[in-house]
């Protein structure tokens, strides 16, 4: 089929598919709410408060963090609210680590400079290859034992300190009745620990830096991919233009790999996402270590489990819609899969 028919085929303005499973979901939400009078309706529910219930009474137990208030005379919906609060806290920057490391590493891949392409091939190599349970447990353990004590922290840069108990950094605050911040906080080193400023503990480094550093190895073969599938016409028009090879990186050849690079790097954002659970291996309070404490606090296993899955399918369909429409504003105009 030609390009021409291919345009007049294409839809119009349609949702992406992610959204549209989540309207439908909500609307189908509504439509029982409203007909919740009826017996049939009605009967649903009766059962949905009867196992759900439980979402009201206090949790009886606490975070060990979090940008969430928490504590233990809350209720139960607020604990798991926290826990996907933290979930997002985790897996946003490391979806961001992830981009752009593994954006560096398969451009490195196709370096002209035989030691780069030798590291950052030993890099996709080792990372992708062992389990990424594996390499959380690792980062956990070193950042545990072979880091300095807090009494001796690592000064890394001015005002940053990096010890067991964690990463220690300026952090922007505002006065009382102020909105914005205006000032920075400084952490300053103790006799006994480091003191002000924001704390990262070592759980919370742990996800981050083993969820990026592990789904940078399979964007940087993404992009890698991406790269190759340009033309060799296309650098060839860029060099005759005189752009030199960074620009011809830059304006040429990466804007025309993202048509291929974003439907793969969706599948990848996905899999981050939902590899985040893995963070109970650590003690990282997120959703699945707020579920299964919660399971073993009301014996409510079939209920706990059921909020985890609704809440990591609303997430994967989010991301899905998001990346959809990145992906239709990379496409090749008027060219429709």
């Amino acid at each position: 089929m030609s390009r021409a028919a291919r345009r007049g085929a294409a839809p119009g303005h349609a949702l992406p598919a992610g959204l549209q499973v989540l309207l439908g979901v909500a609307l189908v939400a509504g439509l029982l709410w409203l007909a919740r009078g009826l017996p049939g309706v009605a009967g649903f529910w009766r059962w949905a408060h009867a196992h759900f219930d439980f979402l009201a009474q206090p949790a009886g137990f606490g975070l060990s963090e979090g940008w969430l208030a928490f504590d233990s005379g809350e209720p139960f919906w607020r604990a798991f609210l926290a826990g996907l609060v933290n979930t997002l806290r985790a897996a946003v920057p490391a979806a961001v680590l992830a981009v752009l490391l593994g954006t560096l590493i398969g451009i490195g891949r196709l370096a002209p400079h035989r030691l780069v392409r030798g590291i950052c091939t030993a890099y996709v190599e080792t990372l992708r290859n062992v389990p990424l349970l594996v390499q959380l447990l690792m980062l956990y353990f070193a950042l545990t034992q072979l880091l300095p004590d807090s009494t001796e922290p690592l000064r890394i840069l001015p005002g940053v300190w990096l010890s067991k108990g964690g990463l220690a950094m300026p952090w922007p605050v505002a006065e009382e009745g102020a909105f914005w911040p205006s000032r920075l906080d400084w952490p300053e080193a103790t006799s006994f620990n480091v003191v002000g400023g924001a704390a990262l503990s070592p759980e919370y480094l742990a996800i981050v830096l083993g969820l990026g550093l592990y789904t940078a190895a399979f964007v940087a073969e993404i992009v890698r991919a991406g790269i190759l599938s340009v033309s060799a016409g296309q650098k060839l028009a860029a060099r005759a233009l005189g752009l030199v090879p960074g620009q011809e990186l830059r304006l040429v050849v990466l804007p025309q790999a993202l048509r291929v690079i974003v439907p793969a790097l969706t599948n990848q954002l996905l899999s981050l996402t939902k590899n985040s659970s893995l963070a109970v291996a650590v003690g990282y309070p997120e959703l699945v270590s707020v579920a299964n404490t919660s399971l073993n606090s009301t014996g409510k296993a079939f209920e706990c489990i059921a909020i985890v899955m609704a809440v990591y399918l609303a997430l994967s369909l989010l991301i899905s819609a998001a990346m959809d429409v990145y992906n239709a504003r990379v496409a090749l105009r008027g060219w429709s899969s």
